[in-house]
């Protein structure tokens, strides 16, 4: 049994032994391939665990299948330093893919008396890139648009096949302007990547990152909403959910075997987000193997797990809230099914029921913005707020039942 690894993988992006769902997602993306024109760049957004970079990641193969370069990578805060430095970030990621095009020619003669002659390439590597930028005149934002049109002319004089340039960026949630050290690479990028598909050129944007993502791009600049498609990742559904659980052991050597009351039980644990699901078979395939190997029945360990995943995944979170904050988030926890979304008018009636010193809407509005800095919870479009860590509301209730436990 030893000999068959276990083939779930719970981590930051790590690509799942089988990924279940996101059809229609990836179904926009192809059509999104077949513009002519760049009307519709693509925004994947959700909560952290829903397997944003997973389909990112799955997307760049279809992409170059057709004819599309694929450029990009994580957004670190570093890029929303300056302009310069999202500018650097672009030319960066563009040259593993430019440095072997050449874009000039010069012969050298070699020193001596029967001297021959050399031909030296220049190609739009790093170096040429970074000193294009700084050459060209105007602002930023034309020496940005410079570079990117300097960049297809190359490419598409190489490869005249080429559909075109997709930039895509993970944890683009990282991206703002910062508007007291009068620096705007959010709006750059926008600004950039608009005026080109304007003229025609074919590079495309596709961001991923946190809910709060689409609103930022549209507070930066509010033709936003025209220029992106927004996919909302959600958990996955039942069927989806047993795909994701069924399929990366359905292998003929391997030795676990889950009955659909276990697939119910971690299906219900999970939730539908696939990190969780990745988290807990990986750790009821553990279970079941040492079971196994000791001639002991096999079941879920429920308990366990859950125990193992409040500390490995929400127990930092919680240690960073305040006593105040924590008494705010039971609260929340309490309304609906505690991981829905919730007004601020139901957070006022809920603590009156609640608390003895229950919360006011203006002191419950300051710390919604607070805890929303600190990537607890997230405001949407039509002002309605929801946690923006999933499943924070059945952890904290659990946290609740062993406070009451140990009272008691």
């Amino acid at each position: 049994m030893a000999d068959f690894s276990n083939p779930f993988r719970p981590g930051a992006g790590h690509k799942p032994p089988w990924l279940a769902g996101r059809r229609a997602e990836r179904e926009e993306f192809l059509r999104l391939l077949e513009q002519v024109e760049i009307l519709d760049n693509l925004v994947l957004t959700g909560l952290r665990g829903v397997g944003k970079t997973v389909l990112l990641d799955s997307l760049k193969p279809l992409a170059m299948k057709r004819g599309w370069i694929w450029v990009g990578t994580d957004l670190s805060e570093s890029a929303s330093m300056s302009e310069e430095n999202l500018a650097i970030r672009l030319c960066t990621d563009l040259s593993p893919v430019t440095s072997q095009v050449v874009i000039r020619t010069e012969e050298a003669r070699n020193a001596g008396f029967m001297a021959d002659t050399e031909e030296i390439q220049h190609t739009l590597d790093f170096q040429t890139l970074a000193e294009a930028y700084r050459q060209i005149p105007g602002l930023s934002l034309d020496k940005t648009k410079g570079v990117l049109e300097m960049t297809w002319h190359a490419l598409s004089k190489a490869a005249p096949k080429l559909r075109g340039v997709i930039f895509a960026y993970d944890e683009a949630q990282n991206l703002a302007d910062r508007q007291d050290k009068e620096q705007y690479p959010l709006s750059l990028l926008l600004d950039s990547f608009q005026s080109l598909q304007r003229k025609g050129f074919p590079l495309m944007l596709v961001l991923t990152g946190l809910p709060t993502l689409f609103p930022k791009l549209v507070e930066a600049r509010t033709f936003s909403e025209r220029m992106f498609r927004v996919r909302f990742l959600h958990r996955l559904n039942k069927a989806e959910s047993e795909e994701a659980i069924r399929k990366p052991i359905e292998d003929a050597d391997c030795p676990v075997r889950l009955s659909d009351q276990s697939v119910k039980m971690i299906i219900e644990m999970s939730g539908g987000y696939p990190y969780f699901i990745q988290f807990i078979c990986r750790e009821v395939y553990d279970a079941f193997i040492q079971r196994y190997d000791k001639g002991e029945q096999a079941s879920v360990p429920a308990e366990e797990i859950e125990q193992k995943l409040d500390s490995d995944f929400f127990a930092g979170r919680w240690a960073r809230a305040t006593d105040r904050q924590r008494e705010l988030l039971t609260v929340i926890a309490w309304i609906g099914d505690g991981d829905g979304e919730f007004t601020v008018q139901e957070v006022v009636e809920t603590s009156e029921q609640l608390l003895s010193k229950p919360f006011g809407n203006s002191h419950i509005h300051q710390m919604l913005v607070t805890l929303a800095a600190q990537g607890l919870v997230y405001k949407n479009r039509y002002g309605k707020y929801s946690f923006a860590v999933p499943l924070l509301g059945r952890f904290i209730r659990r946290q609740i039942s062993e406070t009451n436990r140990d009272q008691s």
